[in-house]
């Protein structure tokens, strides 16, 4: 009976490692900007490739003004995003305008560029009720504060667009932590089970805030997590962006033709805190990490590809960094006029139809408010 439990058990340990062993990270561009697979190069114009490059190194301009505004003491909670551009820019650009972002705390990018206004962006870091208010045909809820719990709702986003018979998707983020979570799981789960048009990309920036990856999961490949949810799951070089939008270009396919749900394990870094909340990454994270990961860096990579292509140059780079820095100007200047919130807008928003016990708070606020 022994010998039947172990050779069991050297058997399950060899079918983990196959199962390991079929996830090989898909990179299009190496860290010199070098299409190494040309196989998987996606379908992109030269004017599509200028505006993902534009569009990357405007977000990079944004984290270092937010940074500095937080520091300033205007704006609230921030978490930066240096680092995660083709994770998260690249993936967004592989949308259409239909499709619902449902994001996590970090993505914030990705709803701008899907038409949330600057200005509220910033408002929602301020914690202003009107940065959580999408203006009519932005497909992004607010971001998602609770660790893994957008993935359930865009299971259910996205089985609520199968049922209506719309040739959209929804998508999801969270981080390497997040797939720790039974809210990860229950997501995936749901919507493979239901063949829900999801996408699940999981941006695995090797820390949750200072937890490494080895000491969240025994697993070596977080993409293989789907195989329990019987999807499919897919490693990419989180710091390629023509191989982060390649993987979200195809997942969204499989979804419109009804072949359900992806996950996608995106490998990058952030190079900054988890937040600017008194986070110091020094703690547990070494300069020699940094150093390796930033040699890395997606702006720099792809920067390399398009000036040899003759798509970029120091001009244009120069243009979209005044350009952003001229917006991120006037999005605060349009934050900082937003009417000040009160206690009844609060309770107002709070139920459709107001118990008793808070109409009477309100009328209480209502005439402190007006003097």
């Amino acid at each position: 009976m022994a010998s039947e439990t172990q050779n069991a058990q050297l058997d399950a340990m060899n079918t983990l490692k196959a199962v390991e062993d079929q996830f090989q990270t898909l990179q299009i561009l190496n860290e010199e900007g070098v299409v190494v697979n040309a196989a998987a190069m996606p379908d992109l114009n030269d004017e599509q490739l200028q505006e993902l490059m534009r569009r990357m190194v405007y977000t990079r301009i944004l984290d270092q003004r937010s940074i500095s505004l937080n520091r300033q003491g205007r704006l609230g909670f921030y978490a930066p995003t240096a680092g995660q551009e083709a994770s998260q820019i690249a993936s967004q650009f592989a949308l259409e305008k239909e499709d619902f972002i449902l994001p996590g705390y970090r993505d914030v990018p990705q709803m701008i560029w899907h038409g949330l206004p600057l200005y509220q962006a910033f408002l929602f870091s301020r914690g202003h009720l009107h940065g959580n208010q999408m203006p009519e045909g932005v497909n992004v809820l607010s971001p998602q504060i609770i660790i893994g719990a957008q993935y359930v709702q865009a299971a259910g986003v996205a089985l609520g667009m199968k049922k209506n018979g719309a040739k959209s998707v929804a998508i999801s983020y969270t981080g390497d932590g997040g797939t720790s979570q039974g809210d990860f799981y229950e997501g995936i789960n749901f919507a493979g089970a239901f063949k829900a048009p999801a996408i699940f990309i999981v941006q695995n920036n090797r820390f949750a805030i200072s937890t490494p990856v080895a000491k969240q999961s025994a697993t070596k490949v977080l993409a293989q997590k789907a195989v329990a949810a019987g999807i499919p799951g897919i490693q990419v070089d989180g710091m390629d962006p023509l191989a982060v939008y390649a993987a979200v270009h195809d997942a969204r396919e499989r979804a419109i033709n009804g072949e359900g749900p992806t996950l996608i394990e995106t490998l990058t870094y952030r190079y900054g805190p988890h937040t600017m909340a008194g986070d110091d990454p020094t703690r547990y994270r070494t300069a020699d990490l940094d150093n390796e990961w930033e040699k890395k860096d997606p702006l720099v990579r792809f920067r390399k590809y398009l000036e040899k292509k003759g798509l970029w140059s120091e001009e244009k780079e120069t243009e979209v960094i005044d350009k952003a820095k001229e917006d991120i100007k006037g999005a605060i200047k349009k934050a900082d006029s937003a009417p000040k919130q009160k206690v009844t807008d609060f309770i107002s928003n709070m139920f459709e139809e107001m118990p008793y016990n808070l109409k009477e708070q309100y009328e209480i606020y209502k005439a402190k408010e007006s003097k």
